[in-house]
């Protein structure tokens, strides 16, 4: 059983000893743990420190790709060199790395094929109550586009197993954290969570600028990564509207032309023709785009496989 460990940085010299000091040496039931750092177009000395600390395995940008590029590489990676499980954490030390052995454990049992570490948001001390209730709220919204019960959805502690990782794909380019809980909720793959407590804050978010740019990537994220799965839902909605906004309109302009007072209302006649087009467009768009999902599952099905190929393990 060999655990990849990787962390995503962009100028953390200062704090990835601490986050490499925390990595356990041994886990409980896994062979070899091996530490693969992802550069993200660092200015700093970060790859200089995390190699005369030891670390061996390397994604270098050039320039700054986003944290969700960084994952997905990383896990390209990890998966060509024959990780069965793959362990995010970042490099602010955010996270508690020594719990990293609680956090594979579901998978190593067979129980989960993602775990995620729940940063019990309504106990950190330096989250707003507003960051507090978006975290909830996101989580939310998350867990019913997903179908699942996920406590914390934007937390970044991780373990994912090779069958997960084979199944997941990375679309957005902002966080990977709410669109892997979506697909594979929707893909059915198990999800498990364990309470951590996070370490105290080293700087602010280099991620997003302020929280109602977060707010905004990760709706975003969340409603494109929805649409894959159930496009469908959208153009219902929008063809029953439509089709509603059409019969009113109709049913009050044939009133009075039962009553013999038509003139002065072909208006509703007009608008009433006009929801009705919108309402037949939606229903149109609601089988093309049902089509477009079957043809996308089966694409996925077709590149797990290649995955298989390109990553076979020896």
């Amino acid at each position: 059983m060999k655990v990849f460990v990787q962390i995503p940085c962009l100028d953390e010299e200062t704090t990835l000893p601490l986050v490499l000091k925390s990595i356990p040496k041994t886990i409980k039931n896994v062979d070899e743990i091996e530490i693969l750092v992802i550069d993200d177009g660092s200015s700093d000395k970060t790859i200089e420190v995390a190699k005369s600390l030891g670390v061996k395995h390397f994604v270098i940008h050039s320039r700054n790709m986003g944290l969700a590029r960084s994952f997905r590489d990383g896990v390209d990676y990890a998966l060509k060199h024959g990780a069965d499980i793959v362990v995010n954490t970042d490099g602010d030390n955010q996270y508690p790395q020594n719990r990293i052995g609680d956090l594979v454990q579901p998978i190593i049992a067979g129980s989960a094929e993602i775990v995620i570490g729940d940063r019990q948001t309504a106990t950190v001390a330096h989250f707003s109550p507003f960051k507090k209730l978006m975290q909830r709220f996101g989580s939310w919204i998350v867990n019913k586009a997903a179908g699942t019960n996920v406590p914390d959805a934007a937390s970044g502690f991780r373990a994912y197993s090779r069958y997960a990782l084979m199944r997941i794909n990375i679309i957005t380019s902002f966080s990977y954290c709410m669109e892997t809980i979506i697909q594979a909720g929707n893909k059915r793959l198990a999800i498990a969570s364990i309470q951590i407590e996070t370490n105290p804050k080293t700087r602010e978010s280099r991620l997003f600028k302020n929280i109602w740019q977060h707010m905004l990537k990760s709706s975003e994220a969340i409603i494109r990564s929805y649409l894959m799965f159930k496009p469908y839902i959208l153009f219902n909605i929008l063809g029953v509207v439509f089709l509603i906004a059409a019969l009113v309109p109709f049913i009050f302009y044939f009133i009075h032309v039962i009553q013999g007072d038509s003139r002065g209302h072909i208006q509703s006649l007009i608008f009433g023709s006009s929801m009705l087009v919108g309402a037949l467009l939606s229903f149109a768009l609601l089988g093309i785009s049902d089509l477009q999902r079957i043809n996308r599952t089966l694409t996925e099905d077709e590149l797990e496989r290649i995955k298989e190929i390109q990553y076979k393990q020896k």
